[in-house]
Protein backbone atom coordinates (compact mmCIF):
# COMPACT_ATOMS: atom_id res chain seq x y z
CA UNK A 1 0.00 0.00 0.00
CA UNK A 2 2.92 2.66 0.63
CA UNK A 3 4.41 1.82 -2.94
CA UNK A 4 0.84 2.72 -4.31
CA UNK A 5 0.39 6.00 -2.13
CA UNK A 6 3.61 7.18 -2.83
CA UNK A 7 2.52 6.12 -6.73
CA UNK A 8 -0.80 8.12 -6.82
CA UNK A 9 -1.52 10.16 -3.96
CA UNK A 10 -1.50 13.12 -5.79
CA UNK A 11 -4.35 12.63 -8.44
CA UNK A 12 -6.31 9.99 -5.48
CA UNK A 13 -7.57 11.00 -2.64
CA UNK A 14 -6.38 7.78 -0.32
CA UNK A 15 -8.10 7.10 3.04
CA UNK A 16 -8.31 4.15 5.47
CA UNK A 17 -11.36 3.19 7.86
CA UNK A 18 -10.25 1.75 10.63
CA UNK A 19 -13.09 -0.71 11.89
CA UNK A 20 -13.56 -3.40 14.52
CA UNK A 21 -10.10 -4.75 15.30
CA UNK A 22 -9.66 -8.29 13.68
CA UNK A 23 -7.61 -10.03 16.15
CA UNK A 24 -8.00 -8.71 19.42
CA UNK A 25 -6.26 -10.69 22.56
CA UNK A 26 -10.10 -10.80 23.81
CA UNK A 27 -11.01 -12.09 20.58
CA UNK A 28 -10.10 -14.29 17.63
CA UNK A 29 -6.33 -13.80 19.07
CA UNK A 30 -3.82 -15.14 16.55
CA UNK A 31 -0.84 -14.77 18.81
CA UNK A 32 -0.34 -11.34 16.95
CA UNK A 33 2.73 -9.20 17.97
CA UNK A 34 0.73 -6.86 18.12
CA UNK A 35 -1.52 -7.32 21.33
CA UNK A 36 -4.76 -5.33 21.56
CA UNK A 37 -7.56 -5.18 23.39
CA UNK A 38 -11.18 -4.88 21.46
CA UNK A 39 -11.75 -1.23 21.97
CA UNK A 40 -15.38 -1.22 23.87
CA UNK A 41 -15.99 2.86 23.38
CA UNK A 42 -15.17 5.19 20.71
CA UNK A 43 -12.23 6.49 22.44
CA UNK A 44 -10.40 3.63 22.58
CA UNK A 45 -11.16 2.90 18.97
CA UNK A 46 -9.69 6.29 18.20
CA UNK A 47 -6.58 5.16 20.20
CA UNK A 48 -6.15 2.19 18.15
CA UNK A 49 -6.51 3.73 15.31
CA UNK A 50 -4.32 6.20 15.78
CA UNK A 51 -1.26 3.51 17.01
CA UNK A 52 -2.28 1.42 14.05
CA UNK A 53 -1.88 5.06 11.60
CA UNK A 54 1.37 5.13 13.13
CA UNK A 55 2.55 1.54 13.38
CA UNK A 56 1.97 1.48 9.39
CA UNK A 57 3.44 4.58 8.56
CA UNK A 58 1.37 4.79 5.48
CA UNK A 59 0.89 8.86 5.82
CA UNK A 60 -2.76 8.29 4.66
CA UNK A 61 -5.75 10.21 6.54
CA UNK A 62 -7.24 7.55 8.88
CA UNK A 63 -10.98 8.19 10.35
CA UNK A 64 -12.71 5.88 12.86
CA UNK A 65 -16.14 4.12 11.81
CA UNK A 66 -18.76 4.48 14.70
CA UNK A 67 -18.97 1.78 17.69
CA UNK A 68 -22.11 0.41 15.64
CA UNK A 69 -20.28 -0.25 12.65
CA UNK A 70 -22.07 1.52 9.67
CA UNK A 71 -19.04 1.81 7.68
CA UNK A 72 -17.92 -1.86 8.20
CA UNK A 73 -21.53 -2.87 7.63
CA UNK A 74 -22.19 -0.87 4.46
CA UNK A 75 -19.24 -1.40 2.68
CA UNK A 76 -18.76 -5.04 3.68
CA UNK A 77 -15.67 -4.14 5.10
CA UNK A 78 -14.53 -6.42 7.50
CA UNK A 79 -11.48 -7.52 8.46
CA UNK A 80 -9.86 -5.52 5.53
CA UNK A 81 -10.90 -4.60 1.66
CA UNK A 82 -10.11 -1.61 -0.05
CA UNK A 83 -12.38 0.00 -2.07
CA UNK A 84 -11.79 2.68 -5.29
CA UNK A 85 -14.59 5.38 -5.37
CA UNK A 86 -14.56 7.79 -8.87
CA UNK A 87 -15.01 11.83 -8.67
CA UNK A 88 -18.64 11.16 -8.85
CA UNK A 89 -19.02 9.16 -5.66
CA UNK A 90 -19.41 6.08 -8.08
CA UNK A 91 -17.47 2.94 -6.84
CA UNK A 92 -15.03 1.82 -9.53
CA UNK A 93 -13.58 -1.32 -8.04
CA UNK A 94 -14.37 -3.72 -4.94
CA UNK A 95 -11.66 -5.46 -3.44
CA UNK A 96 -12.00 -8.85 -2.02
CA UNK A 97 -12.56 -9.84 1.28
CA UNK A 98 -8.79 -9.56 3.58
CA UNK A 99 -6.44 -10.97 4.54
CA UNK A 100 -6.48 -13.87 1.42
CA UNK A 101 -8.75 -11.20 -1.35
CA UNK A 102 -6.76 -7.77 0.23
CA UNK A 103 -4.67 -7.49 -3.18
CA UNK A 104 -3.33 -3.84 -3.61
CA UNK A 105 -1.94 -4.73 -7.22
CA UNK A 106 -5.52 -5.10 -8.51
CA UNK A 107 -6.80 -1.92 -7.11
CA UNK A 108 -3.15 -0.44 -8.60
CA UNK A 109 -4.70 -1.62 -11.81
CA UNK A 110 -7.85 -0.18 -11.55
CA UNK A 111 -6.84 3.40 -10.53
CA UNK A 112 -4.60 3.04 -13.88
CA UNK A 113 -7.63 2.21 -15.91
CA UNK A 114 -9.71 5.36 -14.26
CA UNK A 115 -7.00 7.78 -14.48
CA UNK A 116 -6.74 6.84 -18.54
CA UNK A 117 -10.14 8.57 -18.65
Amino acid sequence: MQQLYQQYHQPVEFLVIYIREAHPIDGWDINSPNRILDPQTIEQRRQVAGECEQAMRYGIRTYVDEMHDPVMAAYAAWPERLYLVDKIGQIAYVGGEGPFGFKPSQLKEAIAKLLEV
